[in-house]
């Protein structure tokens, strides 16, 4: 069986695999044609053709006690060093950079016996919301290949979304995994901070960023999240064990839920696309119908913490090594932000990052009664290409960021683990016939991914979105 084997979900193609009836290289096989043949969205900078096939006829038998995604493709962002592999950073800057060592999240999908097929695209340095890398081709949603796949990490997103892979990581410092979900139609998870190892590099000293998970349904992500969750000596956080396996949570009632709703942008004021509301408050519905308490709560961050997760953001630029003789390769939107990251003292930056953890603490205490918060992902559906990046005026650039991604960054603020599900399209457009995917956001009290996997699980349940299909499929 090969001719539809990108239509099953990773789990499903896992159990081929353990079944006997699929080899590792048969799925390796089928997806790198598929690379080969329709990578049209933008989602690899560099697929590891040779490489892929080579590890994949490695695997040999299927040791016992191994997990649901052995032998099943996947890919790394191009953010996460992978040794003997080329990782730019998503930068002209570091082009031809290979690694000799590879990061926590690539070994721990290397140890539980997935095949990466290559590096998915990723804007300089992870830090806008929208994936067009210089020199090449931009991250687009298949839905509508003139429009954005969101960012940062859009190439993986648009890699699962138009059947390359089936599940990929991405990672997450203020929204760059939910961001892209809602643009490609995608379950995007970004887990509870310390719920992944940040080893080695630990290069997130305000702990805004978490590598996460891209699938197409709620168990896919769950049963990833398995493979990338533990702590490793030497990690300055981590949260607490969960009871059972994450994917064993998507098979629990999750029972009667409080959930808080807001829909007020947190971070600037901005007109809200009536699609966006129309799938919160259906959500909202959804949740109603379910048996859950659906009550509206005020925005429970201040205006306020803009400015001092600002401060944080442009530090965190500031701290990438570039040779100054290879500065000016850097794009303008991150020159800008690099400046004004160095501009900050080191006490500025100390009351920042304190200011951050107060503002996190209010929202917690706030939000403490309630089991879920919904809120929507994005402010609008995915936007054309170029629609934000503005070279010309990069400071224009991070305010039109803000203004799409108004809510996500709260959760990276809180440390709270979120998940965008694609519970909603938008009417048929011209160049896409099927609509454009507009996802909904829950959130849930810090580590606890496993009653917000089971609540997900029992939306998705109730409204699968399972058989939608992007064009080109």
């Amino acid at each position: 069986m090969t001719g539809g084997l990108h239509d099953l979900t990773a789990l499903e193609q896992g159990a081929l695999v353990a079944a006997g009836e699929v080899l590792p290289v048969e799925l390796v096989d089928h997806y790198l044609d598929r690379v080969d043949r329709l990578d049209d969205v933008g989602a690899f900078v560099t697929a590891t053709l040779a490489l892929a096939r080579e590890r994949a006829a490695a695997l040999g038998v299927r040791p016992e006690g191994a997990g649901p995604l052995w032998g099943v493709p996947t890919a790394v962002k191009d953010l996460n060093p992978t040794a003997g592999v080329a990782t730019s950073f998503g930068s002209t800057v570091f082009e031809g950079f290979v690694p000799e060592q590879s990061d926590g999240v690539v070994l721990s999908l290397e140890a539980a016996g997935t095949v990466s097929l290559g590096k998915t695209s990723t804007p300089e340095l992870g830090s806008p919301c929208y994936t067009e890398p210089e020199g090449r081709p931009p991250a687009v949603t298949p839905w509508d290949r003139t429009r954005m796949a969101g960012g940062s990490s859009g190439g993986a997103a648009a890699a699962v979304a138009a059947g390359l892979v089936p599940l990929a990581q991405g990672s997450d410092g203020g929204g760059s995994i939910r961001i892209p979900a809602s643009c490609c139609g995608l379950v995007g998870l970004k887990p509870t901070r310390g719920r992944i190892s940040g080893w080695p590099s630990y290069g997130d000293p305000v702990g805004l960023a978490t590598a996460g998970t891209l699938a197409r349904d709620v168990r896919d992500a769950a049963a990833l999240l398995d493979v990338l969750a533990g702590r490793r000596t030497g990690d300055p956080t981590w949260a607490p064990p969960p009871r059972g396996t994450f994917l064993a949570a998507c098979d629990r009632d999750p029972g009667r839920l409080r959930v808080a709703r807001f829909a007020a942008p947190v971070i600037t004021d901005v007109d809200v696309d009536p699609e966006c509301l129309q799938a919160w408050e259906d959500a909202s519905l959804l949740l109603e119908r379910l048996g859950h308490q659906v009550e509206d709560v005020p925005v429970p961050l201040p205006r306020a913490a803009v400015a001092d997760f600002e401060t944080c953001w442009a530090v965190l630029t500031a701290l990438t090594p570039v040779p100054p003789e290879r500065e000016h390769l850097l794009r303008p939107l991150t020159r800008w932000l690099a400046a004004r990251g160095q501009a900050v003292s080191g006490q500025a930056f100390g009351t920042a990052v304190g200011a951050v953890r107060r503002h996190a603490a209010t929202a917690l205490e706030a939000l403490a009664p309630y089991d879920l918060v919904l809120t929507p992902t994005l402010a609008s559906p995915p936007l054309p290409v170029g629609a934000i990046r503005d070279d010309a005026d990069p400071a224009a650039d991070f305010e039109a960021q803000k203004a799409f991604t108004p809510w996500t960054s709260a959760w990276n603020v809180t440390g709270m683990p979120a998940v965008s599900l694609p519970l909603h399209q938008t009417a048929p457009l011209p160049g896409a016939p099927g609509g454009l995917p507009v996802g909904v956001m829950l959130a849930a009290r810090p580590a606890e991914e496993e009653l917000l996997l089971a609540a997900a699980a029992q939306v998705e349940a109730t409204a699968p979105w399972r058989d939608r299909r992007p064009p080109g499929w």
